[in-house]
């Protein structure tokens, strides 16, 4: 439970999944990050093409020291306590058999993806944490991403530890985060 409180009828693995920066150092099972990319390739796409691709790392496999390096220093000092270490990639391009065009919803495809994965991984008893603070411009040569594709985050997963495993000035703010209300993300009508 996170205390945080959102009307009743709000999916309760929704207002319950919040993204620390604590965690215990455990290892993954690989059935279970199968089954959170399961869930992922789940979400909603632009003519259901399915742009999203997530290349991971597990926490001591051949690749963790290559991935974790692909981040910005501040969140390689957290994320390495984490269980694995996952870039999500999405398809720039609608392929077909009769050629290709432009996809103009890769990214937002890709973060309906994203978001089935953390609420995925929460519903097992995990705890995620999304990230833009990457190295962009060396990660995607580290992790061999074509020009036609867009990196467009990254994301541990893993068991969240006490918060007295990080560095004083990150202890205060881990916790779950507030939200703004309906009435200043949603406008019925116009935008202005």
């Amino acid at each position: 439970m996170t205390g945080r409180v959102a009307h009743p009828k709000v999916e309760k693995l929704i207002v319950n999944r919040w993204s620390p920066r604590a965690f215990d150092e455990s290892e993954i099972a690989q059935e279970d990050l199968n089954v959170i990319f399961e869930g992922a390739g789940w979400a909603p796409s632009a003519y259901n093409v399915q742009p999203w691709t997530f290349l991971y790392a597990r926490r001591g496999d051949a690749h963790w020291d290559r991935f974790l390096s692909g981040l910005i220093d501040f969140n390689q000092g957290w994320a390495k306590d984490a269980s694995a270490l996952v870039y999500i990639v999405s398809d720039k391009l609608m392929r077909s058999d009769e050629g290709s065009s432009d996809n103009h919803s890769h990214s937002f495809d890709a973060g309906a993806a994203w978001a089935l994965a953390a609420l995925q991984a929460q519903a097992l008893g995990y705890h995620t944490h999304g990230m833009t603070g990457i190295k962009f411009g060396e990660a995607e040569a580290l992790l061999g991403i074509p020009d036609d594709h867009r990196l467009e985050a990254a994301f541990v997963i893993g068991k969240a530890a006490g918060k007295e495993k990080l560095p004083d000035f990150l202890q205060e703010r881990e916790a779950p985060s507030g939200r703004k209300p309906v009435s200043e993300i949603a406008r019925n009508g116009n935008f202005a």
